[in-house]
């Protein structure tokens, strides 16, 4: 007899336990999977180095996940689009094509061919708190870090 009442309190301990940990999980904006979808992500970051924005922002580096699997954006100087696969974290670019003006300032030429560098080894992602992203590497290493703006 004991041993039963002793397994029922461990079943509802183990049962009020489950339904606190999913409660504070939910609480607490922890999701398994965190969409990037919908907002205008600006570079801000290649690697460690920090990227200075444009006089105008419309000419920053900037990229858009529309959630039907296309990409699109601009590198600083021209525009790109391509497709993407998301499952959870995970995050690759399908072949991207960009126009091919001509770049005067060497900065945002390099800046340009790093993000778009950074685009294509992109294997996986992570949300750093509201509005940052990080293009991560298949080593895990961040590739590029980017801000959201508003929705398209």
């Amino acid at each position: 007899m004991r041993a039963a009442t002793s397994i029922r309190l461990l079943i509802a301990l183990a049962a009020l336990a489950l339904v606190a940990v999913t409660t504070t999980a939910c609480g607490s904006g922890i999701s398994l999977d965190e969409p990037i979808e919908g907002p205008q992500w600006r570079l801000v970051q290649l690697g460690d180095q920090p990227v200075a924005p444009g006089p105008d922002p419309r000419s920053d580096a900037q990229i858009v996940f529309d959630g039907a699997g296309r990409v699109s954006g601009s590198g600083g100087c021209n525009r790109m689009s391509g497709t993407y696969q998301r499952a959870g974290n995970s995050l690759r670019m399908g072949q991207l094509a960009a126009t091919k003006m001509a770049c005067a300032d060497p900065v945002r030429n390099s800046n340009e061919s790093g993000f778009f560098i950074a685009l294509q080894t992109t294997a996986s992602y992570r949300l750093q708190g509201p509005g940052r992203l990080s293009l991560l590497d298949a080593a895990g290493r961040t590739v590029a870090t980017l801000e959201a703006g508003a929705p398209r």
